[in-house]
């Protein structure tokens, strides 16, 4: 597809000598400043996250967690999961005990371990050339002398203030005179200045070990929750082995559970079986495809996927051949499902995410994320650390596959994920927006194998998604009314999306040629950059 140079809009980015995309223009520069400086890939996603830490801080803080794979020049890769787990007392004998009957996003018990820092510094040692006094210098100079407000982050901010309202130190740090601020607006974050610098000096045991550790478990236990210094002293970042699946000549690389990578390997198995690039990428039988493979999938990830310690049948085989078809089978072209039968699943015994690829061909797929807006809204106050609340995705009850659990780690929505051409690096990419994320890796990846949209294009395109509670399709504004129709005929009902459904970034990588191509989405404030 070509691009309208008359229509809005913007082109992706070539460059051969190393790129970003993130969702922050103060983070895309941070990163190309380290690259330009001689830092590679993992350098610079360091870098950069840690702005968006302090620059968008409803999306993502050094209280949240983390998820990343690296993939080598010759495509070998190494997945990193810097999740943390809930607090050894946190079983549901416990919550019982205490009276809770549902983990809510402001919740004290909806904060696991955060567990980005030790991820960071596990990614520095692994692949890095730099350290946190060098990578972090940005950060800390946004945070002590003051950043502009972006105008996307801006708006989401508006959307929360009751929740930090609620809270005297959220209200304090993140509201002006009980408001969000505006676009523009020159902010100072003073404490997370002065806790970024004693983790640049004393490295994730300066997080998880000293005072910065005394100021989170107190303010959590001020107020009901369960975390303590042994928790946080156990946090670990865990090397993985991604699962690998193909889709039509490419293998596409995701992330094993306790995240939700494998949903996306399972939705793009399902749409294999289709003739997807004979139909229109915009029209009606595509969406209807593609929802209902989403359907499908989420029955799936909710039925058994959580940390892998606890789920009841292997990963590996929720993607087989056999199990795909079984479930593809469930899929008619010309009619919505009305239910998904328990038996057709069972298988036979949310962020800012940000891209960077290097001169050397070293390339990083990151995640970092609180979960829901400013995570649990909670906010230690001595350190200025925003507290996620990804524990919520437990349920309190025993006998699920996301029952809370002592030291266990939660469902995760947050995913990065790389393809692979022939054996090569193809593609570094990932999609932010909560639950969408799984269904945005297969919605991202058909635009570009199966359309042969750049990489800017596909992330630009349209995007649909189904309420999880209801199954009710919610229709980005540029999803055409005949698309609409066309799905409420086949037996959907579809409403307009309040807003802009999620966000990506992708780098696309030839070798050949030695030359990447970029995007990042304009549904967020940020842009790709290469040198």
């Amino acid at each position: 597809m070509k691009r309208d140079f008359e229509a809005p809009g913007r082109s992706p980015v070539f460059a051969r000598e190393g790129a970003a995309a993130t969702s922050h223009p103060l983070a895309t520069s941070a990163a190309l400043e380290v690259l330009q400086a001689g830092g590679n890939a993992v350098d610079a996603a360091i870098a950069a996250v840690a702005v968006q830490c302090v620059v968008e801080p409803h999306m993502t803080g050094i209280g949240g967690d983390c998820f990343a794979i690296v993939m080598e020049p010759d495509g070998r890769l190494t997945g990193f999961n810097g999740s943390g787990a809930a607090p050894r007392a946190a079983t549901p004998q416990r919550l019982a005990e205490l009276g809770v009957k549902e983990i809510t996003d402001t919740s004290p018990h909806a904060v696991t371990v955060p567990g980005a820092v030790r991820a960071w510094e596990t990614l520095l040692k692994a692949h890095g050339t730099r350290d946190f006094r060098s990578l972090f210098r940005r950060a800390i100079q946004y945070a002590s002398d003051g950043f502009p407000v972006a105008p996307r982050v801006a708006r989401d901010w508006a959307e929360v203030v009751d929740k930090l309202r609620a809270d005297e130190y959220s209200a304090a740090r993140y509201l002006i005179d009980g408001e969000a601020p505006k676009a523009g607006a020159i902010l100072k974050y003073p404490r997370v200045a002065d806790t970024l610098s004693k983790i640049a000096e004393g490295g994730a045991d300066a997080f998880y070990l000293g005072s910065i550790a005394d100021d989170i478990v107190a303010a959590l236990q001020s107020r009901g929750g369960l975390m303590t210094r042994d928790d946080l002293a156990a946090c670990h970042t865990t090397a993985v082995s991604p699962v690998l699946r193909d889709y039509k000549g490419h293998t596409v690389a995701e992330l094993p559970p306790n995240g939700q990578g494998i949903i996306a390997l399972i939705m793009l198995g399902i749409l294999e079986r289709f003739d997807l690039e004979k139909l229109d990428p915009l029209g009606p039988e595509r969406f209807h495809l593609e929802m209902e493979a989403a359907r499908i999938a989420y029955a799936v990830r909710d039925n058994f996927v959580t940390d892998p310690g606890y789920m009841d049948v292997c990963h590996s085989r929720l993607i087989g051949e056999d199990y795909i078809s079984r479930l593809a089978s469930q899929v008619s072209a010309g009619k919505r499902m009305a239910s998904i039968p328990a038996s057709a699943l069972a298988p036979q015994t949310d962020t800012v995410y940000l891209t960077v690829v290097d001169r050397d061909g070293l390339s990083v797929s990151f995640i970092n994320s609180l979960f829901s807006d400013f995570g649990s809204g909670i906010v230690a106050p001595d350190s200025g650390v925003l507290l996620h609340c990804r524990g919520k995705s437990f349920r309190v009850e025993p006998g699920h596959a996301n029952s809370i659990d002592g030291g266990k780690r939660p469902l995760h929505t947050i995913i990065p994920a790389m393809a692979l051409k022939d054996g090569a690096p193809f593609l570094s990419f990932g999609v932010m927006g909560g639950h969408y994320q799984a269904c945005g890796h297969a919605h991202l990846l058909t635009n570009i194998i199966d359309y042969g949209m750049d990489v800017q294009a596909a992330i630009d395109f349209p995007r649909m998604f189904f309420d999880i509670a209801s199954h009710e399709l919610q229709a980005e504004n540029l999803v055409p009314a005949a698309t609409i129709k066309g799905l409420e005929t086949l037996g959907h009902r579809v409403v307009r999306a309040a807003g802009p459904i999620g966000g990506s970034q992708a780098i696309m990588i030839d070798r050949t040629r030695h030359l990447l191509t970029a995007g990042s989405d304009p549904r967020k404030d940020g842009h790709a950059a290469g040198y």
